[in-house]
């Protein structure tokens, strides 16, 4: 049965490549960072390419121009949630889901008190892209191959990211924000027909959350949320950035 990832043959450089060559995997660097935009010839980072050409760069390294271009800030920090951002970071960057919680808040840490050229580098300069990916390999989707290390839930995330149609990642909300935060798996379901009456945008749902509270003695009390699902991002950051720790998130309509 199809999970909706494609098959991947991997974009390597080889050694004594032609410009032609060096091109084509410029051509798939930008389709695999920027997902699946089309980039106009203004927008093209003619600098970072021709010291890729020159041989001045690796891969890697012209990877990590693009995702700290102008271009990728203004598409996917500027236009998304906290989530969002970094959730496509590890998609473009990295060819996987976030594994769970965790991942996420250290990523926004990272992006929030060292800046964002820090929260790049944090992909690129990781011992898991040169295993992955080395010097000179362009990033891919990882669904379809074992990684070493990586938790099995981590696969069911990686379809939800890549299955489906090839559209840009471009205004794409967040995918995993409900799992993720409620520590839930990720079930791999058929992508839902347009034509289909259900739509769980109007769906609500529950956020029990647990908080410490303030005093010589630390006692913990349990508060509930209903929120629908366009204010479910954005409360579940509320509640992480004030100290709360989510215990379930339910759909109750």
């Amino acid at each position: 049965m199809s999970l909706w990832v494609d098959t991947i043959d991997p974009v390597e450089l080889r050694y004594n490549a032609t410009v032609d060559e060096k091109q084509a995997i410029i051509r798939a660097v930008y389709k695999q960072v920027l997902g699946n935009i089309h980039v106009m010839e203004s927008q093209r980072l003619t600098s970072a390419e021709s010291f890729f050409i020159n041989g001045e760069i690796s891969v890697r390294q012209f990877v990590n121009l693009v995702a700290k271009s102008d271009l990728y800030f203004s598409l996917f920090f500027e236009s998304s949630s906290p989530y969002g951002f970094i959730e496509l970071n590890f998609k473009h960057i990295l060819g996987r889901a976030p594994e769970d919680q965790g991942e996420i808040s250290e990523h926004i840490r990272i992006c929030n008190e060292q800046g964002y050229e820090a929260e790049i580098d944090s992909y690129t300069n990781t011992q898991e892209y040169i295993q992955s990916f080395g010097e000179n390999i362009v990033p891919y989707p990882k669904g379809s191959s074992t990684v070493v290390g990586i938790k099995n839930v981590t696969f069911n995330r990686i379809f939800a990211l890549e299955r489906g149609n090839a559209a840009s990642d471009r205004g794409q909300p967040s995918r995993l924000t409900l799992d993720l935060a409620a520590n839930l798996g990720t079930k791999i379901k058929k992508p839902a027909s347009v034509s289909g009456p259900y739509n769980n945008r109007v769906k609500r749902f529950e956020i029990s959350v647990t908080k410490a509270g303030i005093g010589p003695v630390v006692k913990r009390s349990t508060t509930t949320y209903k929120v629908s699902y366009e204010q479910l991002n954005t409360k579940i950051n509320s509640i992480q950035r004030t100290g709360g720790k989510i215990l379930k998130i339910t759909e109750v309509a």
